[in-house]
C-alpha cells in the first residue's frame, strides 16, 4: 500500500477503523432482530422495504445532486451498477439464510467470506498489499467463525441456507471494493450509499409487491423500521465514510465483528446455547479483530503502517 493508504489506516481522529466497527456492531443485529420478531413476512420482502426505506433516508442525510453526477460518469458507471447488484444480493440471500439457518450460523457463515474475498478484492483491483497481520487477524477470525459453525446438537446446518450465506458474504466483500473504486475513480461514496441501496431495493420490489403478506403487521414494520434506520441508514452512512480510509482488506476482517455480535445476542436474547467449540470461536474471533485494528491504533505519525 502507498503511504497515504496506511496513515489512513491510523486510529486517530478522521481514522476509519471506529466507524466501520460501528456499523458492523449495528449490522450484527439484524439477524437477532428478524428470529426474534418471527415475522411472517417473506424475508425478501422485508429486505426490499429496508432497503427502500433505508436508501432514502440515508439520501435525505448525504445525496447530493453534484455527487450523484459523479455516480454516472463513464468511470464509475459500471461500479454503481455492480454496487447495485450485490447490494441487493446481499440482502436478499443474507435475510434468507437466517431464516434458514438462524441468526449466528447465518452471520457467521456470511462473514467467513468477507476478508478473503475483500482482500483479494483490494490486491486484484487495487494493489493493496496483503500483510502478516491482516493474513494472522483474518485466519483467527476465520478460524473462529468454522468452530462457530460446529452445530451444538448434532443437527446439521440447512444447506441451502449456508450457500446463501456465503454468497451474501461475497457480495459484502464485493461491496467494500466497489467503494473503493468509486471513491479512487472520483465517484461521491456518500452519495453512492443511498443510490445503491434504494436502486437494489427497487429490483427487489416487484417480489414484495407479489408477496405483500405480512408486511402489515405491527411486529414487521418494528422490524422494518429498525433494520431501515439504524442498521440501513446509520450503519451504511458509518460504513461509507470509513471504509475509504482504510484498506479493503482491513475493512473485510473489522466486518467479523458483526458475526460476534450476533452470537452474543443469540446467547443473551433468544436462549442460544454455545457449547466449548463456540466460546473458543467466539475467542479466536475477537482476536482477529484486535490483531487488525490495534496496530493501526497505536500506530504513531511518522511510524510505517503495519498494513
Amino acid at each position: 500500500m502507498t503511504s497515504t493508504a496506511g496513515k489512513s489506516d491510523r486510529f486517530v481522529p478522521g481514522g476509519g477503523v471506529a466507524p466501520v466497527l460501528t456499523a458492523a456492531f449495528l449490522w450484527g443485529t439484524v439477524g437477532p432482530a428478524q428470529v426474534l420478531v418471527a415475522s411472517s413476512a417473506s424475508p425478501v420482502s422485508i429486505g426490499g422495504c429496508r432497503m427502500l426505506l433505508g436508501g432514502f433516508v440515508l439520501g435525505l442525510f448525504t445525496a447530493r445532486r453534484t455527487g450523484m453526477r459523479t455516480l454516472s460518469r463513464r468511470g464509475t458507471r459500471c461500479w454503481t451498477v455492480v454496487g447495485i447488484l450485490v447490494t441487493a444480493a446481499f440482502q436478499v440471500c443474507f435475510l434468507e439464510a437466517v431464516a434458514r439457518c438462524g441468526a449466528a450460523l447465518a452471520t457467521a457463515v456470511a462473514f467467513g467470506a468477507v476478508p478473503v474475498v475483500s482482500g483479494v478484492c483490494g490486491r486484484v483491483l487495487a494493489g493493496e498489499r496483503l500483510s502478516r497481520v491482516w493474513a494472522c487477524g483474518t485466519a483467527c477470525a476465520v478460524g473462529g467463525i468454522a468452530l462457530l459453525l460446529v452445530p451444538a446438537d448434532g443437527r446439521p446446518a440447512d444447506s441451502v441456507g449456508v450457500l446463501l450465506a456465503v454468497v451474501a458474504g461475497a457480495s459484502f466483500g464485493v461491496y467494500i471494493a466497489v467503494t473503493k473504486q468509486l471513491g479512487q475513480r472520483g465517484g461521491d461514496t456518500a452519495a453512492a450509499a443511498p443510490a445503491t441501496v434504494f436502486l437494489a431495493g427497487v429490483l427487489v420490489l416487484p417480489w414484495a409487491l407479489a408477496h405483500p403478506d405480512g408486511l402489515g403487521d405491527p411486529r414487521t414494520l418494528i422490524l422494518i423500521g429498525w433494520l431501515a434506520l439504524a442498521t440501513t441508514a446509520l450503519g451504511y452512512l458509518l460504513f461509507t465514510w470509513g471504509v475509504t480510509r482504510i484498506s479493503g482488506a482491513t475493512a473485510g476482517t473489522l466486518s467479523l465483528a458483526e458475526p460476534l455480535v450476533a452470537t452474543l445476542l443469540g446467547v443473551l436474547l433468544l436462549g442460544e446455547r454455545l457449547g466449548v467449540p463456540a466460546v473458543t470461536g467466539a475467542v479466536l474471533l475477537l482476536g482477529g479483530l484486535v490483531l487488525v485494528s490495534v496496530p493501526a491504533r497505536w500506530s504513531r505519525p511518522g511510524e510505517p503502517s503495519r498494513e
